[in-house]
Order: structure tokens, then sequence, then C-alpha cells
């Protein structure tokens, strides 16, 4: 996948330790930031075709990329029956 889109990001200037906070309050500061960021949807795409466990990317924490990633594996196994 391409990376390019990286650079465009809202958390290019900000720290990282925002995005991989140790509690909800933190998960929620970066939630913020990324609601109306440029690169929200392939951000999102790139932690679940990577399997990245931890932070928030595209807008989600670790919890609800497992969700995603658990509902599409659902929804590919009911679409090939």
């Amino acid at each position: 996948m391409d990376t390019e889109w990286m650079t465009a990001g809202k958390c290019q200037d900000m720290p990282p330790s925002v995005f991989f906070p140790n509690d909800g309050v933190g998960v929620e500061i970066a939630r913020r930031i990324c609601a109306d960021c440029p690169v929200k949807a392939p951000c999102l795409e790139y932690a679940l075709l990577n399997r990245i466990d931890h932070g928030v990317w595209g807008g989600s924490s670790e919890r609800e990329r497992r969700r995603i990633a658990r509902r599409r594996r659902l929804e590919t196994v009911n679409d090939s029956r």
C-alpha cells in the first residue's frame, strides 16, 4: 500500500505520544484530531491491512479496529457462501 498520504496527516506536527495514549481520555483527544483529517480513511486502511495493534489510526482505537477487522472477515465468509 502506498504511504504517500502520510505526509498530509494532521498528526505530522504532533508528538507520536498523542496517538499512543494510555487511557480513554487520550484516545478521545486523538480521535478528535483525526475527525477531520484529510487522510483519515487511508490511515485506517493502512492500520487494518498491517494489523497495527497499538494507538489511534484513522480515528479508530485498537478495540474499534479489531471490531472492524472481525466484521470484514465475517462479511467475507458470508459473501463466499
